[in-house]
């Protein structure tokens, strides 16, 4: 009989990377299959995310529909992994005794033991320590349909940004050795991926050992999975503007399978609130990065992340952002409000600022930040574009989905067989978040 599991994902890439990675760990155990309704599992896994206080809300309040699953069905058992399980670890059965497993991002390998020991003893179990890179040494190789896969390449961070808990729940930063990384690319492009994601906290920073003993940096580690012959498009992500080297940067100028796209968060345009967060450079220092990238690559397309009322954020600091955000010219953000995280210096900094004016103005940073979006997608009239075909449409079961090199999502009439495949879109029209456009038929 077969032991049915269900995964919900909270939070960023790295969740999205590491709730695949659960998935494979639990279906290499003999029995065990992934299953998309939480109703009628055995096992029930939040893979969780502290980044904001409203996910980790959201994680408690889910945990208590879980418990009515739990009272109908005492078999049932419930695990929390995850950034909120490193840092609330054993405070999470006080909080929730129906929990039975809560396992850290490091020690996700880990799960067919802890559910076993579970079993056994009858006691639940805990396990969020931090041993270094040991996960990627357990799970098995990545099976895929996909056209594109993530790669992590490096854990956690050292930057120690005064709002951010990523430190504390992933640890400092550790870099996968150069030859983990391209055995883990080699099997995914051997399943037909063609798209290839590279994946770190702060990816950028990435300082991999090779079997000789030698440190190769990211530009290093691009330009070996871009040579290749089955990988037709490179990314990589999230990326911090104090490690992109000279190097990198070039880079988006020679290497033709390298995305016109970057995520590159500043969070701020106040030099003031950038020192409070301490972020490590200056709005200046921020442009001269941005503007070495558009030497080398003219059409490359920044997106970032914001960070709205700050504690001690003026008026004059948001018009900094402001200001900041027009002399770039961004095409898309991921912004929010500012969340104080327990355990963070700057959970302890005198905040005056009313919860209503924050709002207001992240409205208005997002609508301008929309503005210059719909200027992007409407350049990209009439113009054919190489797509990624990731999914069937959402709006429409007769058309795909996919995804252009400037990270936009393009609707357009296909056939289910093109999933996972490169084709030519020409580009018709496009709301703020999404294109319209018809398949290019190739002549042989």
């Amino acid at each position: 009989m077969q032991t049915k599991f269900y995964i919900k994902t909270y939070g960023c890439q790295m969740n999205e990377y590491d709730s695949d990675k659960m998935a494979d760990v639990m279906c290499a155990c003999e029995g065990m299959v992934q299953i998309d309704k939480p109703e009628e599992a055995d096992i029930i896994l939040f893979n969780t995310c502290s980044i904001r206080e409203k996910a980790e809300d959201k994680v408690f309040s889910d945990l208590g529909r879980a418990r009515a699953l739990k009272q109908a069905n005492p078999a049932l058992l419930i695990g929390v992994g995850g950034c909120v399980a490193s840092q609330e670890g054993d405070a999470i059965v006080k909080r929730a005794p129906y929990v039975d497993v809560v396992f850290g991002p490091q020690t996700l390998h880990r799960l067919p033991q802890l559910i076993a020991a579970r079993r056994e003893s009858g006691r639940p179990q805990v396990d969020i320590s931090f041993p270094e890179i040991e996960k990627f040494d357990h799970v098995p190789a990545t099976q895929t349909s996909h056209g594109t896969a993530f790669v992590s390449v490096m854990e956690g961070c050292s930057k120690y940004c005064t709002y951010c808990v990523v430190p504390f729940t992933r640890g400092e930063e550790m870099s996968r050795p150069f030859a983990d990384v391209m055995r883990e690319v080699e099997n995914l492009t051997a399943q037909g991926v063609g798209e290839i994601n590279l994946l770190g906290q702060n990816v950028n920073a990435y300082q991999g050992e090779t079997a000789d003993g030698d440190t190769v940096d990211l530009a290093f580690l691009l330009q070996s999975v871009a040579a290749l012959p089955k990988v037709q498009r490179l990314r990589y992500t999230t990326s911090h503007p104090r490690e992109m080297t000279q190097r990198l940067i070039d880079l988006h100028g020679s290497e033709p399978k390298l995305a016109g796209h970057l995520h590159l968060p500043v969070q701020s345009g106040s030099d003031r609130i950038l020192a409070a967060m301490k972020r490590g450079y200056t709005a200046l220092e921020y442009k001269s990065v941005v503007r070495k990238l558009r030497a080398a690559r003219p059409d490359i397309c920044i997106s970032s992340d914001f960070i709205v009322g700050f504690p001690g954020e003026t008026e004059a600091d948001f018009e900094a952002t402001m200001k900041l955000i027009d002399e770039v010219g961004f095409d898309a953000s991921f912004s929010f409000i500012f969340s104080p995280r327990p355990g963070t210096p700057a959970a302890e900094m005198a905040d005056d600022t009313p919860y209503e004016t924050k709002l207001a103005r992240l409205h208005r940073l997002q609508a301008r930040i929309a503005e210059l979006e719909k200027q992007v997608s409407d350049a990209m009239a009439d113009t054919v574009q190489r797509v990624l075909v990731e999914n069937v449409s959402k709006k429409n079961a007769s058309e795909l989905a996919g995804r252009t090199a400037n990270n936009r999502i393009v609707n357009f009439a296909g056939s289910p067989g093109m999933l996972g495949r490169f084709v030519d879109v020409r580009i018709h029209s496009g709301t703020m978040h999404t294109l319209r456009g018809e398949l290019v038929i190739q002549h042989e």
